[in-house]
Formats: C-alpha cells, structure tokens, sequence
C-alpha cells in the first residue's frame, strides 16, 4: 500500500523510471548476442593424442591406459572417461561433474600432459586439448572453387590466406579446410636402386632429417662490429633437396637424386569436396563462446570484399549453409508471434473493458515489464534465443492479469462515487494480497526447472527466468506506473460510467463496439448456463465422455514421436552415406556420383539449389585413417521453397533410400535428415575425432 501512495505522490518518478526503460531496453537487446539456442555450457575436455604409424591396439595400449590412470590421480571432479583408438591419433574425452570448473579442470588436464610425456613412447608430442562446447557449431561454409586453380592451389589460398584472416573476427573460429589437397615435399623412392646400394628408405629418412636443419649459431664479433652466425642447412629449392648425401663409399657418395626423386606433390587425398559436382574446398567456420550468431556472420559478410582482393579473381568465394538465415528467421517469427499476441491480448482488453484509457494503461505495462526482463536476462549473462523470447511470448497472456485487474477495481470504486485518488487507493489496497499470491503462484511453477541437470538445464532455466522476470516486473508497475497513469488517464471515467446506462445515446466508438460485444457475450453466458445445468443433470454421461477423450488421447500419445528438438525448416536437408570399410575415396566419389544423378531426378530443378558433397575423412595428421568412408551430403533448397511443407523432398529421398540401396552401401548406411542447427549438433555430439582433425592436428 505504501508503494502505491509514494506512487501518487510523486508520479514523474516512475513516469522517467519508465522512459528510462524505454531507452536503455532498445540498446541492451541491441549489445545481447541473439542466437537459436541458450549457451550450453558442457564441461568436458577433449585430450588428442597422436603418434605416426602405430596402430590402433597399441595406442590404446601404449598411450591410452597410461594417462587415463594419470587422470585418476591428479585431476579432480572427473565423471567418467571415453576413449577413442585409431591408426596414429588416440582421443580421450572427459566428462566433469556438473560444478567443475572447466578453466581448473583445463589446467589440471594441460600439467598432466606434460608430465606424462616421459612414460609415454619416445618421439611423442604434447597432445591437443579441445574444451568440448556444445554452442561450437558451424554457422557459415564458404565454397571455394575455380575454372582455372588445382585442388591443391583452393587448398593453399584458404588455409593461408582466408583462415588466417577469419580468425580475427570475435567468437568465430576457422578450422582447415575440407577437400582439396594438402602441399607436400614428396620423395619417390627407387627401391631397386636402393638395394643395389645396400641401402633402406629410413637412411633417406635419416638423411634428410640430419642436414635438413637450421641451428642456433650465435654472434661474432669481429672489431668494433657483431655479426650474426647462421647455420642454415635447409635447400633453397626442391632442387637442393636431390645434393642431400646418403652415404659416403669406396666408390664415392651417394646423393638422394641417386636412389629417389624429390618432388612438389601433396598428401595422399583422403577427403574430397564437390559443390554441383565441380571440385571445390569446403572452409567451415564455426561459433564459439557466447557471441551472437548474426554479429559473426554479419562480420565475415562485411569482411567478404576484403578477402576476395587476397586471392585471384579466378577463385569464387560463395557462401554457403548460412545458419543466420535460420536464426534470423526463427527469432523474427517468435517475436511476430509475441507481438500478435499482445495485439490480440489489447484487443480483447478493450472489448471487455470498453475504454481505451485503461486498454492503454494495460497495453503500456506489458512492453515495459517484457523490456525490464530482457535487461534482467542480459544481465546474467543470456542471450536472446527462441526459449528466452518463447517464456517472453508465454507470459504476455499472463502479464495483464495485474495491470487489469487493478483497472477494472479502480473502475469499480468509481462507479461508487468515490474521488480519483481514493478510489485507487482503495481499490489498490483490495487487490493488495491477492494479486501478490497470484504472481508468485505462477512464478512457482517454473521454480522445478531449476532444478533440472544436463543440457535441459541450459535449455530451460532461460525461459524460467524470463517468465519469472517478466511477473515481478507486471506486479511491480500494477503498483506503481498503472496507479500513476490511472490518476491523469481516468479522471473523465464518470462520463463514461453514465453512458452505462445509457449506450444508445454513446458517441464514443468503442463504448458501442463494448456495448455489443458485451450483449452478445451475456447472450453466449446465458446458452452455457443451460448448457451447463443440462449436463449435471446427467453426470455419468459427462464423466464417460470425458474418459473417452483421455483414452484416446492416451492411444495416440505412441505416434507423436519423440526428439530432441522441434523439426525446424532450415532450408536444407542432409543425406548422410557410408561405404564399405576400406574403400577408397576415389571409389566412394565414383558411388555418390550415381547418387547426385538420382537426387536431381527425385527433386526438380527449380526446388534445387545447391548440392554440396563432402566425401570422406579429413586428413588427420600425416597418417590416413582406415576407415568407414562417410559421405555428407547437403542439399540446399531455394528460398521461394521455405514456404512449402518441407517434408515432400525430404519424404522422396527417405522412400528411396529405404527402397533401393545404393549399390556398394550397406542397405542402413543411408540416412537423411534435415540439415541446419540440428544436424550440427549431432555431427559435434557423435563426431569429435573429425573435430580434432578439423582443427588443423
């Protein structure tokens, strides 16, 4: 009561605390990042080890089993371990209880790394340690491809000219890229012409790593001058790489242009990029920490000209799989939604109440207490994401309840004579207790979510919050700003009031729309009285109704499905196949030919608009993986085609990949799904080795 009284007293006050929210709401939801989904913060480190050429059984061996009994002993809070052995690279990933903190953990992680070294094989380096975050997802691709540059020359100006210059924008991180070729100094070998020399390949190992060198030399000083010392004995060119010595004999010595040929070549391909079947490299980039999706995309779109003037105006930089798109779309419909249901929510107000001086005192409250919770939410550090604006788009039905409520109270003491002021504060004070209860009844409800544990934590105590927020603003302005624009708005409520009894004399617009909706609606009262008094009449009737519905709501509960998240349209879809164990690339690129040819059959050309293939592993390191080809494949739909229902292409491709398998794939190796934010999370849950690799290792 005395919050109310202070309000009548001094009513600028509030007013300017108001406008103030008016102003610095607009900038915080400029400066909060805006994203589809809350910060998921999972504490779990990823430890990468590698060492070329030992197989898969003696990493686990040799490497594996060593440090994860060093864990267990020196670094704290560890829920459990996975591990991961493969041809030359090992991946430990560990998972921290739910409190750890992750930068102790880091560091903890980083010492034993160090000093494990030592028990470890001889020749082995410190591992990669990646913070596994479950936020770190790509949101752009830029297709690099060109009519006149070789794979290998698309492979060169993204890793040394587009990564390094994608790695100064904020929160956005560049890996290498997919597909192309990797430059490598390759030395042929003539094993017949080593043999006649009594000589092995790991003497020419031997001898090009030994005077292959730079070594610290030092300064002379020679008079009154330092001269610096260089011992520089790498070759100027590939050329000086053939004069390397081998070996000194009787018959003299043998050079490496004797027994092999060095040559300007790359790694064996592993990995191959397609974008409409022209070979192409793929240069992901990919979100971390906690900076707005738009901003980073919005950055790397501004920086585009930049990067073009870096490379030949040969090569064709196209962005691709634009998750802003997506984003954009997703946070402009929720807030659409909001703002429709705040239009509707006013409009059923005025109906009801049939003055627009209180329809604008309520309308006033609804944006000020949604503005104070996005400031509240930016405070502690959120985002502005489809739950934050889905618990604000929750609660605006729920936000005029204190605001009309108080209204309609003040309304009705002035219908008794009573003076302005008095009749708010009497009605103020009747309302007092109930209208307290009724805000913190609803804000208990969503009290339980902060209770929950794992990803559903991050997930939805952001919506919780914004609800709950947004219910202690609403009480806090229907005690406050409400009373005070009641005093200026509503001291002419008493004509109104005596237009009441007399509606067909109201010139007042609204009054008479009031007028008519009201008749109509105590008509539709009176129907459901009778309605009602029939049905108690007969209750078993009613009560068998009603276990009827629930039985058969209960009976369709098993077609629903269930998943992770919504199904969302994000313009694309993935087809994802995997070969026969062993296969080489080359033969994976010669199957998924057949299945573009199939693709453009099963979707017209006018609902088509990119199909990009990413065939096979990534390199990882200098050792190539045998492994289970994987093929993805992204089908990018065009954008007068988002309207459609986007099950029908996907539906076509799904009925064909379970009708006939792709001959050389395993029958269940097909899957599709659609592409976007969804389909990024799972290759990060279900793929880190690929992540490490991605990474450059």
């Amino acid at each position: 009561m005395w919050i109310v009284r202070l309000a009548l007293r001094r009513p600028y006050t509030f007013v300017v605390l108001a406008l103030l929210l008016l102003i610095v709401g607009p900038l915080t939801i400029l400066r909060t990042p805006t994203d589809i989904f809350p910060n998921i913060d999972i504490p779990v480190l990823s430890v990468i080890w590698t060492y070329n050429g030992l197989p898969a059984d003696e990493m686990e061996k040799r490497i594996v089993l060593n440090y994860e009994r060093g864990l267990s002993v020196a670094v704290n809070d560890i829920e459990h371990t996975e591990s991961t052995s493969l041809n030359g690279i090992a991946v430990i990933k560990i998972f921290f209880q739910p409190h750890a903190n992750i930068d102790e953990a880091l560091a903890e992680v980083t010492a034993l790394s160090q000093t494990q070294l030592r028990s470890l094989p001889p020749g082995i380096t410190p591992p990669f340690i990646l913070r596994y975050n479950a936020s770190t997802v790509p949101i752009l691709r830029l297709a690099l491809s060109s009519d006149s540059l070789t794979e290998q020359e698309l492979f060169d100006f993204g890793n040394n000219f587009l990564k390094t210059q994608l790695a100064t924008v904020p929160g956005a991180s560049a890996p290498l890229p997919y597909g192309g070729k990797q430059r490598q100094i390759m030395v042929d070998i003539d094993s017949r012409k080593l043999q006649e020399r009594n000589l092995s390949p790991i003497d020419v190992v031997n001898a090009v790593t030994a005077q292959n060198l730079i070594l610290p030399s030092g300064t002379a000083k020679i008079g009154s001058t330092e001269y610096s010392v260089e011992m520089n004995g790498s070759p100027d060119s590939l050329a000086g790489l053939n004069n390397i010595p081998i070996k000194s004999t009787a018959n003299g010595t043998v050079y490496i242009r004797d027994v092999a040929h060095v040559r300007d070549g790359f790694q064996p391909q592993t990995n191959i990029v397609r974008v409409n079947g022209q070979r192409a490299a793929l240069l992901t980039i990919n979100k971390s920490g906690n900076t707005s999706t738009l901003e980073i995309v919005d950055r790397i779109k501004r920086m585009m000209p930049t990067l073009r003037n870096l490379v030949p105006a040969s090569l064709n930089i196209d962005p691709v799989a634009d998750q802003s798109l997506f984003v954009r779309a997703s946070v402009q419909g929720v807030l659409r939604e909001a703002v429709i249901a705040a239009c509707l929510t006013g409009l059923m107000i005025l109906l009801f109440l049939g003055n627009w001086r209180a329809t604008l005192i309520i309308a006033v409250s609804i944006p000020l207490s949604m503005i104070t919770s996005i400031i509240a939410l930016s405070m502690l550090g959120e985002t502005i994401n489809i739950m934050t604006l889905g618990g604000l788009a929750l609660a605006v039905g729920i936000l005029v309840d204190d605001a009309t409520v108080a209204i309609e109270n003040i309304s009705h003491q002035l219908e008794q004579g009573k003076t302005l002021e008095q009749a708010i504060l009497d009605g103020a004070h009747q309302i007092a207790i109930p209208t307290l209860v009724s805000t913190l009844s609803i804000c208990i409800v969503f009290v339980p979510m902060f209770l929950l544990t794992g990803v559903a934590h991050y997930l939805f105590i952001p919506l919780a919050e914004a609800v709950v927020f947004a219910m202690l603003a609403s009480y806090f302005f229907s005690r406050t700003l409400v009373p005070t624009l009641a005093k200026y708005l509503l001291r002419h409520h008493h004509k109104a009031a005596d237009a009441h009894h007399a509606p067909a004399q109201t010139r007042n617009p609204f009054m008479r729309v009031h007028y008519a909706f009201e008749g109509g609606f105590e008509r539709l009262r009176e129907r459901y009285r009778v309605f009602l008094e029939a049905r108690v009449a007969r209750p078993g009737l009613f009560v068998t109704l009603f276990l009827v519905c629930c039985g058969v709501s209960m009976f369709l509960m098993p077609f629903l499905g269930r998943d992770f998240f919504p199904a969302v349209d994000a313009g694309t879809i993935a087809l994802h196949l995997r070969a026969k164990t062993g296969m080489r690339v080359e033969e994976t690129a010669v199957v998924t030919d057949r299945v573009d040819t199939r693709i453009r059959q099963l979707i017209p050309k006018e609902e088509l608009h990119s199909i990009i293939d990413n065939i096979g592993p990534a390199g990882v390191g200098y050792q190539p993986v045998v492994q289970q080809h994987r093929h993805d494949r992204h089908l990018g739909r065009r954008r007068a085609d988002h309207a459609q229902s986007r099950s029908s292409p996907e539906r076509r491709l799904r009925a064909h990949a379970a009708a006939h398998a792709y001959r050389r794939i395993p029958r269940r190796a097909v899957r599709v799904s659609a592409g976007g934010y969804r389909q990024s999370d799972a290759q990060l849950r279900h793929a880190v080795a690929d992540r490490y690799s991605d990474r450059g290792a």
